[in-house]
This record gives C-alpha cells, structure tokens and sequence, in this order.
C-alpha cells in the first residue's frame, strides 16, 4: 500500500502546537515525531529540533487532506516555528525499530517518556510516564516541561500533598505520583482534564491523583490561559494552606496574578512551601522574581535549556 507522508521541522516550542492542531482536527494516527537531522545541502543552520511526520492512505483523498493541514501550520511557518509542510509518496512507512526509537524521551536522571502502548524494559530506577496524543499540552519535548521534571525530580519528598496546576496532558501528574507523592490535577479545560485522567488511569496512578476541572483563586478570571476557546463559569479551588508544593507549566502572566494564591495554598512549613514555575522563557524573568518576592517567597532553584527557564520559589 502507498502512503502520503507529510512532514515538516519544528522547534521545541512548536512541537507541542503541531500535535495539538493535528489532533483537534483528528489527524492523529501515524504521528511519528524524531530529532531534527542537518541536511548537508542547507546553507544556513536552522533552528529546528524536531521532524514530524504524518502518515494518509495515498488515495483520492490523499491531496485534499494534504491541503488542509498544511493550512493548519501557515501560522507557525510564518512565524518560524515550524518549516513548511513537505509532501511525498511512499510505498511503506517507516519500520517499527525506528518507530520506537524516536518515540522513547530519557528526562534527568529517572524519568523516560513512551507512546501509550510501546513496549519497553525499563531498567532499574527509571520512571515511565506513559501518554497518548492528545489535544492537551505536555508530549514530554517541549523544553518548559523538561525543566518541569528537571526540578520535581530534585524537590518531590513521598507524602507530599502536590497541586499540579494547568495539568494539560497529565504528564507532570503521573511523574509526581511515581515520586510517591499525592496530586491534586487542576486544569480549566475539559480536553485537558480528559487528557490527564487518561494519563493516570494508563499509568496505574489513580489512588495518589485526583483529576478535577478547575482553577486556582483567581486562575478562574483569565479564561482559557493558551488562547483557546473561550470558558466560563470555571470552578475555582480555594487557596488555604493545603500543598506542601505546586508546579504550575502555564504562561507568565498567570504566574504573576496568581503569586499571592500560591502562598495562601501553601503549607506553612520549614521544609515544604515550594512553588516549581514554568511554561516562559528568560524575557519573563524579572517579573516573576518581582511578583514572587512581594507574595512572601524567596528564590531556591531553576533549571534552563536556551532561552527556556523553570523556576524554584520557596516561602520566606
């Protein structure tokens, strides 16, 4: 059998948008996703990271279908996250050796990320995190989740009680349940909150998380944070002293309205009281310290990867 195989170079911040725009437009079969590889013959070095490649029957819907999504992309191209859309016919796709080869994500010391259903050994004391596509942010490849499970790696304790707010594809979730401790899974979105229960269920974590819609004091009057559709009447969780930690992978500008519902939320405690925040870049920086030093916390750690930052605030 033919196949039509599209494919397009990303970087690190477009990849999650390419999965995520397939999938709300129900192309997600035959995703595959590897590093990026320099041709010989490009003159100039570019700033990709990632190949995706999505496979269609090649018949006589191929080209129509083709067309659509490369509409999908026009906007990452012509802001440079993404090249342009190539197209090719194929006689078979690639072999399953490579397949789970580029579907396999080592994060820090522990933690390797699979496609839902990939057969894997994990060697000892590695952590799976086991995810499906979905239309919820998360793949494991963009850099603000990297640093995410950077930092939890080093500061998650078993027995702590973890707020994992803007849960998206419940990667974080999973990863702070298998560091043994419990999670409260928030997002204000409803795919996203499918997206997370799919996680845990798929990981065996349902006993330490609880998955609900919703948002965190104020994080319930600023919409839908990525810019999607618009959502109302979001539940809010009131912030009282109930989390020994919360990470938080959402936009800047949310961080910084919600800085002083952190530390209401937070335990007050000697060796907790610890907010992981990521989801911008180092432009955000200054901001952030200047909101979270006038909530009552004071800088503990970060991790970067290029212009990418997560960072570690602990109460005073």
């Amino acid at each position: 059998m033919s196949w039509m195989e599209l494919s397009l170079n990303t970087t690190d911040e477009a990849v999650d948008w390419v999965c995520t725009l397939l999938a709300k437009n129900n192309f997600t079969n035959d995703i595959r996703i590897k590093k990026y590889t320099e041709s010989e013959s490009e003159e100039i070095k570019p700033d990709w990271t990632f190949t995706i490649s999505l496979y269609l029957p090649y018949d006589i819907h191929a080209n129509m279908r083709g067309s659509e999504i490369a509409k999908l992309f026009s906007p990452l191209q012509r802001t440079g996250l993404a090249s342009d859309l190539q197209m090719a016919v194929v006689e078979e796709k690639p072999v399953d050796a490579e397949l789970a080869s580029s579907l396999i994500h080592r994060i820090g010391q522990k933690f390797v990320v699979l496609s839902a259903d990939l057969p894997y050994g994990a060697q000892a004391e590695e952590i799976t995190l086991i995810l499906k596509p979905s239309l919820a942010f998360g793949s494991g490849l963009h850099p603000a989740t990297i640093l995410s499970l950077k930092l939890l790696e080093r500061h998650i304790t078993p027995g702590m009680n973890v707020l994992d707010l803007g849960s998206g594809s419940g990667i974080l979730s999973v990863a702070i349940a298998k560091l043994g401790a419990n999670v409260l899974a928030l997002d204000n979105d409803t795919i996203a909150v499918q997206a997370t229960q799919d996680a845990v269920s798929r990981n065996g974590v349902e006993q330490q998380v609880t998955v609900t819609e919703g948002s965190l004091g104020c994080g319930s009057d600023f919409g839908h944070w990525l810019g999607g559709d618009s959502i109302n009447n979001v539940p809010t969780v009131e912030a009282k002293n109930q989390f020994d930690l919360i990470v938080a992978n959402i936009p800047a500008r949310i961080h910084i309205a919600l800085a002083p519902d952190y530390q209401k939320a937070l335990c007050q405690t000697h060796t907790h009281g610890l907010v992981i925040a990521a989801g911008f870049t180092v432009d955000a920086e200054e901001d952030l310290a200047t909101a979270f030093t006038e909530a009552g916390f004071e800088y503990f750690d970060c991790e970067r990867q290029d212009e990418w930052i997560a960072l570690a605030y602990q109460l005073k």
